[in-house]
């Protein structure tokens, strides 16, 4: 009998019945004097690094839980934060769990009109944010909102009076009382959104704690781990995959700079001699090709996590041997999944690292299904990806019908990814279902080209699209960045590279050299955008 494409994830630890406060207070309790929390210093003052310990962290967390009381912030109120990866935003982060307020994540990148839509569909209540971050002045676009946001009653600029004189009120007293439990939601998380404006994955302490642990401990984290994080805090794979995990674990966070910056991020990890790294492909390529990366001593590092997108196989085999990450992970995951439903073990091999997401993760299940009936489909066939289990979100903020679309009667969470999983439970990625191109009938998954083409001596990145064609419906295009110096790649070049070596239809007729691609605040390509540019580039109809 055919085995079908299901896994359900076991473990010898149960899952965590914790309030995230309650979880951070046992472990200030085991280690007060350990550091918990670093904020690298600009470039050349290194003196001026700040530090925490965690009872100093907890210090903190609680001024900051306390002055938000004084305001007025209750259980189910909504705390919007709007920065860059700074100290601030992890006492937030923590604050707004103790008084079972909801976090409300809000994307570095938006601007006013994204802004607004932000704070009026959450309810934002009070709203801390950064006065500013590289060209974007957040005060202003605040301002320029606040009229259309009547909900919002106190805005808090860090480093601003708003901030300090919060934090001073709340230097003395005592918490309110409020009865928490761990099922009670805790943080909105707008997706990125392809089409129309985002929505607002809600998830409880149970959803996120949960998951941070079971990553720290599938990466073996412990009190002394130091995580290096230069991806955002205002996504999961910030304040979830990095800060959750650290401190339920007693391990140390270490901001290297408020955004992503190669050099910074090599030099934090030498300087803080941190033993795991987080990034998304994008990131590690810039960090492997930074002009500083020999200058650094990178052998403090063991592990990391590599996500948002697939991992080709040469970054892979670079970030173990040059920069020593052997126990390296990938993990796979949505925000509206906590977010990791499957990642990579230490001990599996580099095929297994770059050629699939890994296995289910603890207390989840996963299948693979026909996208049409929604049957769980044989082993090694592809199908959509869905999982189900504690890490599914409550739903998206007030929008039920959303909500109906993503997650069915029996609570598996339909991914809109395409996958499908091996014969011991290995789940490849092929793509998403509206990435997948269909060109002339056949099948094309962009993954499959991508990496082939990766393979070219001169290729540093490439990205597949689809775009229109009369004759096939859908031709492919390639996005390409060459190395420095490289000659220029022409689309009649790319085909002789491919011919004999890629099926005849899966060979690009396009290509397109960038210096970059459109990217989300999290690293991820945005191929809608790509594709959307592609008809212009190329004169289509």
């Amino acid at each position: 009998m055919t085995e079908l494409s299901y896994a359900s994830g076991t473990s010898a630890l149960p899952l965590l019945g914790d309030t995230i406060g309650a979880n951070f207070d046992r472990t200030v309790a085991s280690f007060p004097d350990r550091e918990a929390l670093v904020e690298c210093a600009p470039a050349g003052r290194p003196g001026e690094a700040r530090r925490w310990t965690y009872a100093q962290l907890s210090d903190e967390v609680d001024a900051v839980a306390r002055g938000l009381a004084a305001l007025g912030v209750r259980k189910g109120d909504r705390v919007g934060i709007w920065a860059p990866n700074v100290a601030e935003w992890v006492f937030v982060q923590y604050a707004t769990a103790k008084l079972g307020a909801i976090l409300v994540n809000i994307n570095p990148a938006y601007r006013t009109h994204e802004l607004e839509f932000v704070l009026k569909q959450a309810g934002i209540r009070t709203l801390v944010a950064a006065p500013s971050f590289k060209t974007s002045d957040y005060a202003a676009m605040i301002e320029e909102a606040r009229p259309n946001c009547p909900e919002l009653l106190d805005v808090l600029l860090l480093g601003r009076d708003s901030w300090t004189d919060m934090l001073e009120a709340g230097r003395d007293g005592a918490l309110p009382e409020a009865v928490l439990s761990a099922d009670d939601p805790i943080n909105i998380q707008y997706t990125s959104g392809t089409t129309g404006f985002p929505k607002g994955a809600t998830l409880s302490h149970h959803n996120i704690l949960n998951n941070s642990f079971f990553v720290g401990e599938i990466c073996g984290y412990d009190e002394e781990d130091r995580i290096c994080v230069p991806v955002p805090f205002y996504h999961c794979f910030g304040m979830v995959m990095c800060n959750l995990a650290a401190t339920s674990h007693g391990a140390c966070i270490v901001i290297p700079a408020p955004g992503f910056d190669p050099a910074k991020t090599l030099a934090a990890v030498s300087a803080e001699r941190c033993t795991s790294l987080y990034g998304v492909p994008t990131m590690f390529i810039a960090e492997l090709n930074d002009p500083s990366f020999e200058a650094h001593d990178l052998s403090s590092l063991r592990t990391g996590i590599m996500a948002g997108s697939p991992c080709p196989v040469e970054v892979m085999k670079q970030v173990i041997e040059r920069m020593g990450m052997a126990e390296v992970t990938i993990c796979y995951g949505m925000t509206e999944t906590s977010p990791v439903s499957t990642q990579t073990r230490a001990g599996d091999s580099l095929d297994r690292r770059v050629g699939t997401v890994g296995t289910v993760h603890p207390h989840l299940e996963v299948k693979v299904v026909d996208p049409e009936t929604g049957a769980a489909v044989p082993r090694g066939v592809p199908g959509e990806l869905c999982t189900r289990g504690y890490s599914v979100m409550l739903g998206y903020w007030d929008r039920p019908e959303q909500t109906a679309e993503v997650i069915d009667p029996a609570r598996w969470m339909h991914t809109g990814d395409l996958a499908a999983m091996d014969d011991e439970g290995y789940v490849t990625i092929t793509g998403r279902i509206k990435d997948m191109v269909i060109r002339g009938g056949e099948n094309v998954y962009p993954r499959e080209v991508e990496e082939f083409l990766f393979t070219h001596p001169d290729i540093v990145e490439a990205q597949v699209i689809g775009v229109p064609d009369e004759k096939y419906g859908e031709e492919l295009m390639a996005w390409v960045r060459l190395r420095p110096g490289a000659p220029p790649l022409t689309a009649e070049s790319l085909r002789e590279f491919c011919a004999g070596r890629l099926a005849h239809y899966k060979i690009p007729r396009y290509v397109h050299l960038v210096d970059a691609f459109p990217m989300t605040v999290t690293g991820k390509v945005r191929k809608v955008q790509m594709r959307a540019e592609a008809v212009d580039i190329l004169g289509l109809p």
